[in-house]
């Protein structure tokens, strides 16, 4: 997914994922608001309204 376009848009998640660290499991279908782009282009971080600071793999969204 190219995602220079889409900084500070939002993303929906694709599947479930176990957040390391933590017992969360942020669910498939949850929406991540205001991602910002890291150095890696496969990665985003955001936050969600479990967990705040999180950084994503890009292969698990697709755009909202």
């Amino acid at each position: 997914m190219v995602l220079d376009r889409y900084r500070f848009h939002s993303v929906t998640l694709i599947k479930d994922l176990k957040v390391k660290g933590t017992s969360e499991t942020i669910k498939r279908g949850t929406l991540v608001k205001n991602i910002r782009l890291t150095g890696d282009p496969d990665e985003v971080e955001c936050n969600t309204k479990q967990v705040r600071g999180l950084v994503l793999r890009t292969e698990f969204l697709k755009k909202a």
